[in-house]
């Protein structure tokens, strides 16, 4: 069995992503690692400093040292931190967005997110465009940011963080496909859906599909190098 560690920092991504491997990868086996204190104190900093990106890197290399055979990140906040721990662990390490990244370029140039925490707006933007830059695609992204939705998620209100996510995504209407920025925002996919006739895409599914392609190649590439 595959053991895949979850990289939380902050707990309302968790169910999403749950949720998101039992739709598609039920025989995996996931691990969460989750600390909270992340989020809380990115959102206070003007910037990921050195010292976050140095706590997050030890997070997932004690994720590593359980036989974790690939680690998935579902916060969007630390995009830098986890290129460091990609770069140091032999084993697939995963950005929240990359896939749905991927899977909105096919739909469109004008692409559309909805996003609830801001200071992974930045962050976001740049591996967006880091991605189309790569991938010598036209695509260009426009943000909306709702304010106070995830506010209310965490507090349990989980349809009035649906209600305020739905109410902004008319503003994004005339894009060819609206993404939710975040794993958490992805509980209101349907609610979005309802307002727009463009297509939704949420981060979860999109990720967990990548994380399984991405530790079967992992294994090929061990059984031809004759290290199963």
């Amino acid at each position: 069995m595959t053991r895949i560690v979850l990289l939380h920092a902050t707990p309302v991504a968790m169910a999403p992503i749950d949720a998101a491997f039992r739709d598609i990868w039920p025989e995996a086996e996931t691990i969460n690692l989750l600390d909270d204190g992340l989020s809380v104190d990115r959102a206070r900093a003007a910037t990921l400093s050195p010292e976050l990106i140095d706590r997050f890197v030890r997070l997932g290399e004690y994720g590593y040292e359980m036989q974790a055979g690939g680690i998935l990140v579902t916060c969007s906040a630390f995009g830098p931190a986890i290129d460091r721990l990609a770069e140091r662990l032999p084993i697939p390490v995963l950005k929240p967005n990359e896939a749905m990244f991927h899977e909105a370029v096919q739909q469109g140039n004008s692409i559309g997110m909805l996003a609830t925490f801001g200071p992974s707006i930045q962050t976001m933007t740049d591996e967006f465009n880091q991605y189309v830059a790569e991938h010598h695609s036209a695509a260009t992204l426009t943000t909306v940011l709702v304010e106070e939705a995830i506010d209310l998620l965490k507090k349990g209100d989980v349809e009035g963080h649906n209600r305020r996510v739905a109410a902004r995504a008319k503003e994004l209407a005339h894009c060819d496909v609206i993404m939710l920025a975040h794993f958490s925002t992805s509980r209101a996919a349907d609610s979005v859906r309802q307002q727009v006739s463009i297509p939704v895409l949420t981060a979860p599914h999109a990720a967990v599909k990548r994380m399984k392609a991405s530790v079967a190649a992992a294994y090929a590439r061990c059984l031809a190098d004759g290290k199963e």
